[in-house]
């Protein structure tokens, strides 16, 4: 069981037209901003953000109760003049815990009028899996594509990703860099070798994936990034390098 909670910036546009023509950098300087705070706040309760389309955020919030939530919107009123939604959604696999949490808001399923909280909650603890996946030696290309073709490329390998992990009822996210991070439903070793060999035959790109199971979203990461930083040292050791490598709490 999973449980994710969307955060929501409300009536963004409408507000965002009252700053002028003049606005983008604004807007851009006050959602890094947004997502530092949010990230600040929900790591100290073992979670994890993941920005989506800047003005919306994924957190993988297994653990957290009702409260916990209300916590967290009172301290983003005190630092930020932007007004959030939380939907919260749980379900045996991370693409159901979104469409939970997005029953929620649009029923709505009130959980806080007072905080703008709506969807249903679990609070349990259980055993989150996460991958860690980067470009294995980018540094040879671009010595012959330049910046921009290089992000071009990341790009359309995020979207195959993205798109084939859907379909495994996972979540894909873009982390920056050469680097993404899927919310695993299942069969994750499995699932990684399969999409290791779709990067390799539609991209001609090698993937290394570090996978991690913990007990919250933050130790998911946590050992899923020494994974991928074990793979490395292994690399680096001229022994056979192995693609995949899991670590687990247990």
């Amino acid at each position: 069981m999973i449980q994710i909670t969307i955060i929501k910036i409300t009536e963004y546009g409408p507000w965002t037209l009252t700053l002028g023509s003049d606005r983008e950098h604004e807007l851009q300087m006050l959602q890094a901003e947004l997502y530092k705070e949010i990230q600040k706040l929900f790591s100290e309760k073992n979670c994890i953000v993941f920005s989506n389309r800047f003005d919306e955020f994924f957190v993988v919030t297994n653990g957290l109760s009702l409260q916990d939530h209300i916590e967290i919107q009172k301290k983003m009123q005190q630092v930020s003049s932007l007004k959030l939604a939380m939907s919260i959604g749980y379900a045996e696999t991370p693409f159901e815990a979104n469409l939970k949490a997005y029953e929620g808001k649009k029923t709505p399923v009130i959980l806080d009028s007072n905080h703008t909280i709506y969807g249903f909650i679990n609070g349990k603890s259980d055993f989150v899996t996460i991958m860690h996946l980067d470009v294995e030696n980018l540094t040879m290309r671009r010595k012959i594509e330049s910046p921009y073709e290089i992000s071009s490329i990341i790009f359309k390998l995020y979207s195959r990703m993205s798109e084939f992990f859907l379909q495994k009822k996972s979540l894909t996210f873009f982390m920056g860099g050469d680097n993404f991070m899927v919310v695993s439903a299942g069969k994750h070793k499995e699932n990684a070798k399969e999409f290791l060999d779709i990067a390799k035959k539609e991209f001609g790109i090698t993937l290394n994936c570090g996978i991690g199971t913990g007990r919250t979203a933050r130790e998911a990461v946590k050992l899923a990034t020494n994974s991928l930083d074990t793979i490395r040292k292994i690399r680096d050791s001229e022994k056979p390098k192995p693609e995949i490598y899991e670590m687990s709490c247990f």
